[in-house]
């Protein structure tokens, strides 16, 4: 993880717009990317990181994450990345189980949309 990308969540935690365990199951989220040889950067993976963090805040805050219109159409979009989705949902039943921060499937389609990106940014790694 780039310094940038480690600042964007230190300004999340810092500022209080998360609490200290999401930062820290996000971190660990990307730390686990970055293994498997995924490029985790503030240029690839800022946008995952911000939407991850605000959605498990949220679901801890108790506040309706509403399905969108468009969801249907992300879900047609990752049918060519069994893994991206495969990898949502598996960050998603963590969540569940770490924060008790269950992603509605609407959220999950977005995770799996960010994790595809990030898979075709990261040449060493396996792609979705």
């Amino acid at each position: 993880m780039d310094d940038q990308l480690a600042l964007r969540i230190q300004l999340f935690r810092e500022g209080g717009q998360v609490r200290p365990e999401v930062a820290d199951f996000v971190t660990t989220e990307l730390t686990s990317l970055e293994a498997e040889g995924r490029t985790v950067t503030e240029a690839t993976a800022g946008m995952l990181t911000s939407h991850l963090m605000m959605a498990l805040g949220r679901i801890l805050d108790g506040e309706a994450i509403e399905q969108l219109l468009t969801d249907d159409q992300v879900a047609a979009e990752l049918a060519g990345h069994p893994d991206a989705v495969a990898r949502a949902r598996a960050v998603s039943a963590r969540a569940e189980r770490e924060l008790g921060a269950a992603l509605p499937e609407s959220e999950v389609n977005f995770l799996g949309m960010h994790l595809a990106v990030l898979a075709q940014q990261s040449p060493s790694a396996p792609t979705s």
